[in-house]
């Protein structure tokens, strides 16, 4: 019998059978502290296909990690207000039915570690009250962002503020995010920096010298164009390719506007080879894409610190990025540029700055600062010192 505390992590996105990417980084954050507590994963994700049982349970127990995924059928009633209401009880329900399976196998937990608020956030501040189980939270959503708009609703914000303030610790993945979470009145005294985790070692440099041409250059994203602005770095590489074709940019990735984005290319006429679409990439083939880029582009107008940056920087490799959200906390000289936010022409002449000094960044100086603020055994001890902190207290 294991003699670790017991750490339940109830995420709002998390891989699931339907797609494996979403809430992988907060995958990762748990198995960043699963050496040094018993981690248990509960996920709820409403179904919106047809599914025979009001819930279905999926467990796994890969990665070192417990993993109860709950599937429940969402109610279709056209009735305005009424199939809200009754999804929102089916998400409480498996919540119910998801502690009492978590509670017969793995045990009760000694802590909660909520990702992403509100309505979870609720969950644990209701199991606190009748457990006494503390909990912490990580938040990474871009809600809270100047000009998001989209943390609004008078019971949303008075609960989301109850939820934080009852918070033994919050702990953002950007400092501003933080201040973005503040002016938004979500007070807590322990608010703790901590960044997603990347896997340095799928993710690592290619140090074999390469012969090429031409510069390799990156763009990972969900291709939703509003948020990536994947159009202005079409429009600044057709601007670029009248000056110098010396490069060829891959966009990787799939999403919303991705056929948009591909007939949007397609109108500008580029020669040919100067730009492709490679569609969706993952895992080992996504990391072996990067190992050949000689940097990456990011164009967005908000972020809070997406981890294709740190994934590139494991990589060796530097990075173009506008400068919003929490990106200007880890985009230094010597690992990339940062540019103003649609401002086209300041793009421009970040691209044919590293098209002409790409080699003047060291792979060595980039993948050290991965290690050194990203890894999984770094993030593990920054989560786990806040985790002993409240258990400490709790056992004084």
């Amino acid at each position: 019998m294991s003699q670790h505390k017991k750490i339940l992590f109830l995420p709002r996105w998390y891989p699931n059978r339907y797609d494996p990417m979403p809430g992988l980084f907060i995958r990762r954050h748990a198995i960043s502290v699963s050496g040094m507590f018993d981690v248990a994963v509960l996920y709820v994700h409403r179904n919106s296909e047809k599914q025979e049982r009001k819930f279905e349970i999926d467990r796994n127990n890969g990665f070192g990690i417990s993993e109860w995924s709950i599937y429940f059928r969402a109610n279709a009633c056209k009735v305005n207000g009424i199939a809200s209401l009754i999804n929102s009880f089916r998400f409480f329900r498996a919540h119910i039915i998801g502690f009492r399976l978590v509670r017969k196998e793995f045990g009760s937990p000694d802590l909660i570690h909520v990702n992403v608020l509100t309505r979870l956030g609720f969950v644990a501040l209701f199991y606190k009250k009748l457990k006494k189980v503390p909990y912490v939270i990580t938040e990474h959503w871009t809600r809270y962002l100047p000009g998001m708009n989209n943390f609004r609703g008078w019971w949303r914000k008075r609960i989301t503020k109850v939820v934080v303030k009852q918070a033994s610790a919050v702990m953002p993945v950007t400092l501003n995010l933080q201040h973005a979470m503040e002016r938004h009145g979500l007070l807590n005294q322990h608010y703790t920096v901590i960044p997603n985790v990347v896997d340095t070692s799928l993710f690592t440099p290619d140090y074999s010298k390469k012969d090429k041409s031409a510069a390799s250059i990156l763009h990972v994203s969900c291709f939703d164009d509003r948020q990536k602005n994947i159009s202005g770095i079409l429009r600044v590489l057709k601007k670029l390719s009248g000056k110098r074709q010396d490069w060829h940019f891959l966009f990787v990735g799939e999403g919303i506007d991705f056929e948009k984005l591909v007939q949007y290319a397609g109108s500008l006429d580029f020669e040919d080879g100067l730009i492709e679409f490679a569609g969706l990439k993952e895992n080992k083939e996504l990391a072996s894409i990067m190992q050949q880029a000689d940097f990456q582009v990011m164009f967005s107008r908000y972020e809070n610190l997406p981890v294709v940056i740190p994934e590139s920087f494991a990589c060796g490799v530097p990075f173009i990025s506008s400068d919003v959200g929490g990106i200007a906390e880890h985009i230094h000289p010597g690992l990339g540029i940062l540019v103003p936010s649609e401002n086209e022409e300041s793009l421009i002449r970040a691209i044919e700055y590293l098209l002409d000094h790409r080699e003047e960044y060291s792979k060595e100086v980039i993948r050290q600062y991965a290690e050194d603020h990203f890894s999984r055994e770094v993030i593990g001890r920054q989560i786990a010192a806040v985790y002993n902190s409240i258990l400490g207290s709790i056992q004084r």
